[in-house]
């Protein structure tokens, strides 16, 4: 993993365009994933996004089958 900038403070963002988490005055949100509060977690912004999902896929609550 990078270092973490020092002049930049949290929240912090992954930029979809760039590979590379980024602060305040990064890119568009458009092209990013975040906030986050910590550099760490936006490192591994599209781990959590994978996680997230499949805890959904798995969620009666967010399911579109009228089955569950």
């Amino acid at each position: 993993m990078e270092d973490q900038p020092i002049s930049s403070g949290p929240p912090w963002w992954w930029c979809l365009d760039h590979a590379a988490v980024e602060g305040r005055d990064g890119c568009a949100n458009t092209v990013r994933l975040g906030p986050y509060e910590t550099y760490a977690d936006a490192a591994r912004a599209l781990e959590l996004a994978a996680e997230r999902t499949e805890a959904w896929d798995h969620d009666p609550k967010w399911s579109d089958n009228p089955d569950g």
